[in-house]
């Protein structure tokens, strides 16, 4: 049984404030607790995606080793079906990047982190070739031509470029992604498939409008669920969006709030789980872009400013990573050639033989499910430290 249910805002939860001063080893257990990281939680892939408030997936199999980390049993095959069958879909959402979101969600995320999206093209190197375009004309042409026929950004370029000769392409697309909801389509994301991302509109797609109205507060309370405790800056980190202090004002009275070690203030739902700072952490393997990583202002509740620069490149990759105590000790990477599944374990500190084993245990656990059909090989890049 999971330790740590997930946790479903109530609108009749009753305020109480608290000034308790969270320390960072509190914030990193209660963390876990909310990502389903402290034990593997028996949901269905569908109800994990949207615990989670989606995953984030600019590389395909990023969501699959997301929930392996998660959930018992997960199997590829169940997350692919829900691709497949329009459950669930990838799109650019938080932070103007690409996620996996349950179709229900897609229709209320999309118009409300939208502000985002149109300030990350606006300030983004494809501007300068958009002026004198207007938004409606180019986000009508570009609709119309996705919702005809799926479309790759380079044929969608040069098929926008038919009605606008001599603008850039890559630019004419960038503003047709930001105006227009555009999925990518299987087998793009489908485990085991390979594809071209291929695009057409989420209305098209899910055969139903976006929301007209998002509701801001059932965002922020969805992303405590997930993430929380919380600051102003954690949840605009996550969003993409600004100024979201006079919302976060409004829903003091149903939060609870504390501190961190800093003084910085933190929200957080009454009943979320917030274990004790001791609780014992398995060693978890996350894959590339894990959100566990990339949703707070201040990502020290799970990764040190040294082990970040190692692990986030300046280029915004994001490397797979392992957590030793609750926080990142290393990165691992999969590799394959001639029937074989290597799987190279990189510690950025020494490890004792308790540590070694225990990854070595879990890494063999996930090269079974990664690598099913090749021969599975472990390799410990830094020695033990007895």
């Amino acid at each position: 049984m999971s330790r740590a249910k997930p946790v479903r805002p109530q609108a009749h939860e009753s305020p109480s404030l608290n000034r308790k001063v969270m320390s960072r080893r509190a914030l990193n257990r209660a963390l876990l607790a909310r990502q389903l990281l402290l034990d593997r939680s028996p949901l269905s892939a569908l109800e994990a995606v949207e615990h989670l408030a989606g995953l984030q997936a600019q590389s395909p199999t990023a969501p699959y080793y997301a929930l392996w980390a998660r959930l018992q049993n997960f199997r590829h095959e169940e997350l692919s079906g829900l691709i497949q069958e329009r459950k669930a879909v990838r799109l650019a959402l938080m932070r103007s990047t690409l996620h996996l979101v349950s179709a229900a969600d897609a229709r209320e995320l999309r118009p409300w982190v939208q502000a985002a999206l149109d300030r990350g093209l606006k300030g983004s190197q494809h501007s300068r070739y958009l002026e004198g375009l207007e938004r409606e004309e180019l986000a009508r042409e570009g609709r119309r031509r996705v919702e005809e026929e799926p479309l790759s950004f380079q044929e969608l370029g040069k098929r926008l470029q038919d009605r606008w000769p001599g603008r850039d392409a890559a630019a004419l697309c960038a503003a047709v992604r930001t105006f227009v909801p555009l999925v990518q389509l299987p087998p793009r994301g489908l485990w085991g498939r390979s594809g071209q991302a291929v695009h057409t509109s989420a209305e098209s797609w899910l055969g139903r409008p976006l929301a007209d109205v998002p509701d801001p507060a059932r965002w922020i309370l969805r992303y405590l669920a997930a993430f929380g405790p919380a600051s102003v800056k954690d949840v605009q980190a996550w969003s993409g969006l600004a100024r979201l202090g006079p919302e976060m004002e409004k829903l003091r009275p149903r939060l609870s709030v504390f501190l961190d070690e800093n003084g910085v203030e933190l929200f957080d739902l009454p009943d979320a789980p917030r274990p004790e700072e001791d609780t014992p952490v398995p060693v978890r393997f996350m894959g590339e872009f894990d959100n566990s990583l990339l949703s707070h202002a201040d990502r020290s509740r799970i990764i040190g400013e040294e082990e970040r620069k190692r692990v986030i490149t300046r280029n915004g990759l994001v490397h797979s990573t392992f957590l030793v105590d609750g926080f990142v000790a290393g990165t691992w990477r999969i590799e394959r050639a001639k029937g074989k599944a290597l799987l190279t374990v990189e510690p950025f500190t020494p490890l004792c033989s308790g540590q070694r084993e225990a990854i070595e245990s879990e890494g063999r656990r996930l090269l079974g499910w990664a690598a099913e059909e090749e021969a599975p090989e472990f390799l410990l890049a830094n020695p033990v430290k007895e």
